[in-house]
């Protein structure tokens, strides 16, 4: 099939160059030359493992291409879909749909012939119908059908994710779409992932309620630390007895610092944001994004604890400066607010991250960066441990140790034990555990 991606961003280039990757002929659209001009050449604007090689084996193949403008390729298409941006707006929390909005009137300038217009960009309920309203009144004469067909995907596995879903969700008021968006999906038959229609608007819902479930699961799981510290249990031990409940699961149950990256804390707001709009608040939501807020800056004083209170003119290291490893997202990550904790309280920071350097460089300023972790760390009275890259899963303590001026490891994603960095000399510091617990 013919399919043009409009927005090149994380969502629609993974998209289109999996979409490629099937055998379709795809064209990604960006308004932003220099990115198109540097996708041309084979320079990829996100890290995400495994894409540059797809990029490159589907354009050698041609089936993949990009573009600036939309006018050819729409016209050519038999799916379009909107894959762009839809940040939290200023000032109310609620999702921003204006580049929504502006993909579908250049769309509907374009079309020829039936098209399936398809909202990929996360959406709230009811954004398909003013989809489908601006089409129409754009050019009352277009033939088409609006889809909502939310993405799934996380970042550092979206390939994965994409080619093997747990479910591809489709939603549809157009029954002439249902044949098209299966064609899409075919190549997917053999690993049988189950594609599941429904209306527009419940398609829409479907992507918010996930996220914020999936919010909701972390943040219960960080409060369960909190406790746990309290009480002398062990948070990761409580994660294995509740997750192996069917019923529960135990995938996104390991505390940590609190939930960031380019999905969750936009969508939940979204999601409360609406439900406050039609007169059905949804109370859990709300406190979780009040809880998760809270906490990154909760851990920057748990590091200052950590150091015995008072932490002006000591120089910190922070490991990890992307809410996840795998990823160079620097969007609401955990590392931006801790750091801003320790810089208030009057430390030093200089930061490392495998991956996120030059993105971190434009969020946050005022600290020191290294070019790696032993680098970071020379001089420095204590490591703080933000995000769990496979490089810091084993340092060398007795290394660390000899250029540290003082020998303190907070690990706020509980990656090593107790007894493995004490026996080094460390004071070590994790979340949710007993302060003399060996347990992973």
């Amino acid at each position: 099939m013919r399919i043009t991606m409009i927005g090149s961003g994380y969502v629609g280039l993974v998209s289109g160059v999996c979409f490629a990757d099937f055998g379709h002929d795809v064209i990604c659209v960006d308004k932003d030359a220099s990115k198109i001009e540097a996708l041309r050449r084979g320079e990829i604007p996100i890290f995400e493992p495994g894409l540059e090689q797809l990029v490159a084996d589907n354009v050698r193949a041609g089936r993949l291409s990009f573009a600036t403008e939309v006018a050819e390729s729409v016209a050519a298409s038999d799916v379009v879909f909107i894959a762009v941006g839809t940040p939290s707006r200023r000032g109310d929390g609620h999702a921003d749909l204006s580049y929504v909005y502006a993909a579908a009137r250049e769309i509907a300038q374009h079309v020829n012939g039936f098209t399936v217009i398809v909202t990929k960009s996360t959406v709230p309920v009811g954004t398909g119908d003013e989809v489908e309203r601006i089409v129409r009144e754009t050019n009352p004469d277009a033939d088409v059908a609006v889809v909502s067909n939310p993405e799934f995907l996380r970042e550092g596995a979206a390939i994965e994710d994409f080619k093997r879903p747990d479910r591809i969700v489709i939603g549809l008021n157009d029954e002439r779409a249902r044949s098209v968006m299966t064609e899409v999906y075919r190549p997917l038959y053999l690993n049988q992932a189950p594609l599941l229609f429904t209306s527009r608007r419940t398609s829409e819902l479907i992507k918010y309620a996930a996220n914020a479930f999936l919010a909701m699961k972390i943040t219960f799981i960080n409060e369960m630390a909190d406790l746990c510290e309290k009480v002398g249990a062990n948070v990761q031990e409580v994660s294995r007895g509740i997750g192996l409940d069917g019923r529960i699961g135990s995938k996104f149950l390991h505390a940590g610092p609190g939930y960031g990256g380019s999905c969750f804390p936009k969508d939940t707001l979204a999601l409360a944001k609406t439900a406050q709009d039609y007169d059905s608040p949804v109370r859990l939501i709300e406190t979780t994004v009040s809880i998760n807020d809270n906490r990154k800056r909760a851990m920057g004083r748990k590091v200052i604890a950590a150091m015995g209170g008072d932490i002006r003119g000591k120089a910190i290291a922070v490991l990890g400066l992307t809410f996840k490893p795998n990823t160079d997202d620097m969007r609401d990550s955990p590392a931006i607010s801790i750091i801003q904790t320790l810089l208030d309280a009057g430390a030093t920071v200089t930061g490392y991250d495998p991956e996120g350097m030059n993105n971190a460089r434009q969020v946050i300023d005022h600290i020191a960066y290294a070019e790696d972790a032993y680098g970071a760390a020379r001089d420095a009275d204590a490591i703080v441990i933000v995000t769990e890259w496979n490089q810091f899963r084993a340092l060398d303590f007795d290394r660390l140790r000899s250029i540290m001026k003082a020998p303190v490891l907070v690990d706020l994603r509980n990656i090593y034990r107790h007894d493995e960095v004490t026996k080094h000399g460390f004071a070590y510091t994790s979340v949710g555990r007993p302060s003399n617990d060996d347990t992973l």
